[in-house]
């Protein structure tokens, strides 16, 4: 009874090809009655006289997710689902004519039309190996993860020969530096660079083309002068020049960016470049039948080697660039991670990035002291950690615990320090090395917030600071706050509110 529902499926899909009764019929090797027959007969009729489809296919368990995304974007196509099912299940194993046919039959299923598309054809002649690499610019508009809509700039580059690509985001319009730094990286991906590099008439490279004397900017001109690679600028939609690239702008608007969902700069850039890992660079390239990442093998051999970083002109100036700092204490750039001394995050959240060619330097926003610096990693990936930026271990947690005991010679500090040592049992070093900190900072202060945190069982370094900065804040001398705190004493009615109030206005924790 399946093969009559399948049967039922294939007339009509055919019906709706406008062919004729009897080309359907001759096509199926069946009689024109039966097309008569099952044509005249509704979907839900043909399942309850049939019986439905129970065959189980490689792409049932990844039904919903498929249906969704075509109910949702209808125009998507069958090798997007495909790239987005690899990105979400990385170990998937699965054709790409399975899920073309999957597709199909899921929008027969359900309904669901595609709008016809033309297909573009490259009419380009071919380069040989390391002779031309071409450059273009896009842009698109993304939906971000709160509902807006978002401008998003791409530059885009592709070997003439392999078809390798390489392409950086920003959220941002791109300048004739960003244009710079962004042929950097690509020289950097494909390990070498081309004899020549072909451009459209873009302003960020060119001002004018006076009767063929090309008239660049002035900071392109010296980074041309300087990596000595000759340079073609063509005309708008000129495919007999740059076809390969624009069909890769085409391609990474209409395979990786449509219907993508944006939450961050950074984010949106690894994806891009996994993306051209699985699919872009992976799947074989309809021209040369080929895998570009296969061809790229041989042509890298051609590629004129970057062994030396420019000089210091102003072709590549210092950047300067704004960026979160990690509960982990590190700080993602170009898809790594660099890490600050333990403690930035919390003091400091928010770190701005010098870029000077082969160094990274973090530095504090507020002050403006270096926190950090690290030679920039080409990889992707890694972790690039500085040995100092770790726990100080050198001192055993006993010893610490002792003295942080000698700076607190009061009564009930032993019970107090004990009682957050066996409390915070991974965090006890942290814990000693903040009370330490804030005792050594805070002598005349740290009786009378001792008093009170044991009255308010308030067992944690970060809850002790937090008082100890509210007393301060006060501005009362050691004296006063301690006859307002003892417990020796009755309460004088100095305070209104709960302390925690005070402290949650001042931006601090009570909990940790």
């Amino acid at each position: 009874m399946e093969e009559k529902l399948v049967l039922y499926i294939d007339i009509h899909r055919l019906h709706e090809r406008r062919l004729r009764i009897s080309q359907i019929a001759k096509q199926l090797k069946i009689s024109r009655n039966t097309v008569y027959k099952y044509l005249d007969m509704t979907f839900k009729e043909a399942v309850e006289e049939f019986g439905p489809i129970e065959r189980k296919k490689k792409l049932d368990p990844y039904r919903d997710w498929i249906v969704n995304w075509l109910q949702e974007y209808p125009s998507i196509s069958g090798a997007q689902i495909l790239d987005w099912l690899q990105e979400r299940f990385p170990d998937i194993k699965i054709g790409e004519s399975t899920v073309r046919r999957y597709v199909n039959e899921m929008r027969e299923i359900y309904h669901i039309e595609k709008t016809a598309e033309p297909r573009e054809y490259e009419a380009v002649d071919e380069q040989p190996p390391g002779k031309q690499m071409q450059v273009d610019w896009g842009q698109t508009i993304q939906k971000t993860i709160h509902k807006k809509d978002i401008k998003l700039y791409f530059i885009a580059f592709v070997l003439a020969h392999s078809r390798q690509k390489y392409m950086e985001w920003q959220d941002r319009p791109f300048t004739t530096q960003d244009t710079i730094r962004c042929h950097e990286h690509a020289f950097q991906f494909f390990e070498g660079m081309t004899e020549e590099i072909v451009y459209d008439q873009d302003n960020l490279i060119a001002v004018s083309e006076n009767a063929g004397d090309l008239i660049l900017t002035k900071e392109f001109q010296q980074y041309v002068k300087e990596r000595k690679f000759k340079l073609h600028l063509c005309r708008k939609a000129d495919p007999e020049s740059k076809g390969k690239i624009e069909n890769v702008v085409k391609y990474v608007k209409k395979n990786f960016a449509i219907h993508r969902v944006f939450s961050t700069i950074e984010d949106w850039n690894e994806k891009a470049w996994k993306w051209l890992e699985r699919t872009g660079n992976y799947k074989v390239h309809h021209t040369i039948k080929k895998r570009p990442f296969e061809v790229f093998l041989l042509e890298k051999q051609h590629l004129r080697k970057i062994s030396s970083p420019l000089s210091d002109n102003e072709s590549i100036p210092n950047q300067i660039i704004t960026r979160n700092v990690n509960k982990d204490n590190t700080v993602r750039f170009q898809s790594n991670r660099y890490s600050v001394p333990i403690g930035t995050y919390t003091k400091c959240p928010q770190v701005k990035l010098q870029i000077n060619k082969e160094q990274l330097i973090i530095v504090n926003s507020e002050t403006g002291e270096i926190l950090a610096k690290h030679t920039i990693s080409s990889e992707k990936g890694k972790l690039i950690k500085n040995r100092n930026h770790t726990r100080d271990r050198s001192q055993s947690i006993e010893v610490l615990k002792k003295h942080v005991l000698s700076l607190f010679p009061f009564e009930g500090a032993r019970r107090f320090i004990d009682k957050i040592y066996y409390t915070y049992g991974r965090y006890r070093r942290d814990q000693l090395l903040l009370l330490q900190k804030v005792a050594k900072e805070n002598p005349q202060w740290i009786q009378a917030a001792l008093n009170k945190c044991i009255e308010n069982q308030l067992y944690s370094a970060n809850d002790f600071r937090d008082v100890v900065d509210y007393l301060r804040h006060q501005q009362m001398n050691p004296v006063q706050v301690s006859q307002v705190f003892s417990t020796n004493h009755a309460p004088i009615p100095v305070e209104t509110r709960d302390l925690n109030t005070y402290i949650q206005r001042m931006g601090g924790n009570i909990h940790e």
